[in-house]
């Protein structure tokens, strides 16, 4: 997709979601704008996944509306799908749910953005996932294997190409560290916080310091509560004992998140 000559943005007015008679978010209101890294944190249950989900129109909020570089997307997702890339949450599966490998998963991914016949595969088409799967560092020798033989890591690089093949301006993710090691995370890190040079990049997680050097701005999130502004603004003691109580921990003059997720 062609970039525009305005700044990426996703803005929020009185955004109220629920899911039955359980309000998670109410009366936010925010924007993001890019290019730049914005994190959202939170516990467990905040309301961050949700948000993304009201962010790319999956969820269509009880009140308020959201706006995509201007454009109302309030629960359309393909609205938003047309400037948005969306990285969600790495799974972990102990089988192989059906056989596919790195390359054939971006090539139908490519697909869908295409209008019929959505078949042959263009030289290109076949440049342009060359480009993806160049520009999140998958190594060559992965691009054919099945996706389920790669390490966390790399299933989750493989993803972040899915979401570029359009050449969105906006990227969304959903915990990208989590379910990698150590090691792999401090690569994504570094990846993430390249994308974030040329792209509006919102990303949730549980403890912000490996991204922290890449991040513009911060959104502080628990429900109806929530602080949003730089992050040397933003990360202090008593916003982070507002947000997670017990599980902010100061340490000298930094703040640390006590929040390890768990996947089963």
């Amino acid at each position: 997709m062609a970039a525009t000559s305005t700044r990426p943005s996703v803005r929020v007015v009185e955004l109220t979601v629920g899911y039955g008679d359980d309000i998670v978010l109410e009366n936010l209101n925010l924007e993001f704008r890019g290019p730049g890294l914005i994190q959202i944190l939170g516990p467990n249950g905040a309301g961050k996944t949700t948000l993304l989900k009201a962010i790319l129109g999956l969820i269509k909020p009880l009140r308020g509306r959201v706006y995509i570089n201007g454009v109302d997307v309030t629960g359309s997702p393909d609205k938003a799908g047309s400037s948005v890339g969306y990285v969600p949450q790495l799974f972990v599966t102990g089988h192989n749910p059906y056989p596919v490998t790195a390359w054939e998963f971006i090539e139908s991914s490519l697909l869908l953005y295409r209008r019929w016949p959505r078949v042959f595969v263009t030289l290109e088409e076949k440049k342009r996932i060359e480009y993806v799967l160049e520009k999140v560092g998958l190594p060559r020798e992965a691009w054919h294997k099945s996706l389920w033989s790669l390490s966390g890591g790399q299933r989750q690089r493989v993803l972040i190409a899915r979401a570029l093949i359009h050449d969105p301006e906006i990227l969304v993710m959903d915990e990208p560290l989590s379910a990698v090691d150590p090691a792999g995370r401090v690569g994504l890190a570094r990846l993430i916080g390249e994308l974030a040079e040329e792209k509006l990049v919102i990303v949730t997680s549980h403890d912000p310091m490996l991204l922290l050097k890449y991040t513009s701005m911060v959104l502080l999130l628990n429900r109806r509560l929530y602080m949003y502004g730089r992050p040397e603004e933003v990360l202090t003691i008593e916003n982070a004992r507002r947000i997670y109580g017990e599980a902010a921990i100061p340490v000298r003059e930094h703040v640390h998140i006590s929040d390890a997720h768990i996947h089963a």
